[in-house]
């Protein structure tokens, strides 16, 4: 039998959330022990823990947990290469979603039933190694800062776009609807429910975590095909979530999916942290191709709001044909709006292309130590870098499409708008009209007077 004593070193400063354990055995090549094929190893695992060297341990979980081997022989089976060692991958072995005491305890059996075949043709196991993966102390401090300042941040934006939606004569239109909803989705996400993980020993914050973080991958993937369906001007039913089922439905379907992908280990690994997926080969080509195939979805909706954006473009170039017509003032007005707009177009496009990046690389890195052969290392860097545009982005759509407290006449004899020149300013910082939808809005669905 074999122990290990583990201490969380980062209590001491920070609670951490999360954790995983693999398992590195090192096997002597034996001309009389050879590993059997499909050969799989039964441990008998037992985990406590304990927040004081003299107090007694609390086992957390007690499991009988097979693995297969998977070990390779690189020198030539013969006597003068005996003791020499397998070249075996990494096996995966343990995860719990909280790391909140001081002082875990491993116990690692290797029971030998020969009647029943357990544990036999496996080789000559010379030890057994370990190797953790966490979050360690200085990423939470930052990871736990930036939730606590967004948090409030984006929440009282979304409370001031609302309130001005609120105040319009008008009700809100899908768009407007929409951008709140990711308003909310964003603020869910940003909740620094992590804080009471220093308090509580809550096992299920990795699986509350990856379902905030789907819910709001399905708005954000839901919003920016319903941003740029409501402004083309070849989409017949607007204004009406109805319409845009078919684009919706397949993200919906899609999201559960990864929900119930992610109860069959992480759901089962609240009572039984020695729970893998990948432990099976079923479990590993299941996974495989969730993963692939999650992949090819996401490039082929990428490439399909590209297709979007450049209808939408296409669409607004048109209308840019009439602006010399106009007074001077209202096509400055326009020109201003179609500029921005533009931009945010492209600024969408770029935070799409960076979201799939990192819900690709995020599950290559996640599945690197159980299946083995690619490495991809992903930063806290990039990871904050990535949660960080997240925010700014839901910041500036609500922002730019706030309507404005302020009404602006329009006059009747010649079409133009009736802009004083203290209000043109004001007029020119947001995309949108305190008596009807984004003018940019309007002007794709030929409301706009030309």
């Amino acid at each position: 039998m074999a122990g290990a004593i583990i201490e969380n070193m980062s209590t001491k400063k920070l609670c951490i959330v999360g954790g995983i354990l693999l398992v590195f055995q090192i096997i002597a090549f034996l001309v009389g022990g050879l590993i059997g094929e499909n050969a799989e190893v039964s441990m008998d695992v037992s985990l406590a823990y304990r927040d004081d060297m003299f107090a007694e341990w609390t086992e957390m979980a007690h499991e009988r947990v097979p693995r297969k081997l998977k070990c390779t022989f690189t020198s030539p089976k013969t006597l003068e290469h005996e003791g020499r060692y397998y070249e075996c991958d990494v096996l995966p072995f343990m995860e719990i979603g909280s790391v909140a005491h001081k002082y875990y305890l491993l116990n690692i059996r290797l029971p030998v039933n020969e009647k029943k075949k357990i544990n036999v043709g496996i080789g000559e196991i010379k030890d057994i190694r370990l190797v953790g993966i966490h979050q360690n102390g200085g990423f939470t401090k930052v990871w736990f800062a930036m939730k606590t300042f967004l948090t409030p941040s984006i929440f009282i934006i979304m409370v001031w776009y609302w309130r001005r939606i609120t105040m319009m004569s008008r009700p809100p239109v899908l768009l407007e609807k929409v951008i709140f909803a990711l308003g909310i989705s964003m603020t869910f996400i940003n909740i620094p429910v992590e804080w009471f993980s220093i308090g509580f020993d809550w096992t299920w914050m990795l699986l509350f975590g990856d379902i905030r973080q789907g819910i709001f991958y399905a708005m954000l993937l839901s919003f920016w095909i319903i941003f740029c369906g409501e402004h083309m001007m070849d989409q017949h039913e607007r204004n009406h979530i109805a319409g845009y089922w078919k684009q919706v439905g397949p993200i919906a379907v899609g999201s559960f999916c990864l929900f119930i992908f992610d109860m069959c280990e992480r759901g089962v690994q609240l009572t039984n942290p020695f729970y893998s997926i990948w432990t099976t080969d079923v479990g590993t080509e299941l996974a495989m191709a969730f993963i692939i195939v999650a992949g090819i979805c996401l490039c082929l909706y990428f490439l399909f709001l590209c297709f979007m954006v450049f209808q939408v473009f296409r669409n607004i170039s048109g209308k840019q044909s009439s602006l010399p017509a106009m007074s001077k003032v209202r096509r400055l007005h326009y020109e201003g709006l179609i500029f921005r707009f533009k931009f945010l177009m492209l600024i969408t496009l770029a935070c799409a292309a960076m979201t799939v990046i990192f819900f690709i690389v995020s599950q290559v890195t996640e599945g690197h130590w159980k299946w083995g052969g690619v490495t991809v290392q992903v930063n806290s860097a990039f990871f904050t870098g990535i949660y960080g545009m997240w925010n700014l982005y839901v910041f500036a759509l609500m922002f730019l499409y706030a309507p404005s407290h302020k009404n602006y006449g329009e006059d009747q004899s010649n079409g133009d708008l009736g802009v004083h020149s203290g209000e043109e300013l004001q007029l020119t910082t947001t995309i949108t009209h305190v008596d009807g939808p984004t003018e940019i809005y309007k002007l794709t669905r030929k409301e706009a007077q030309e």
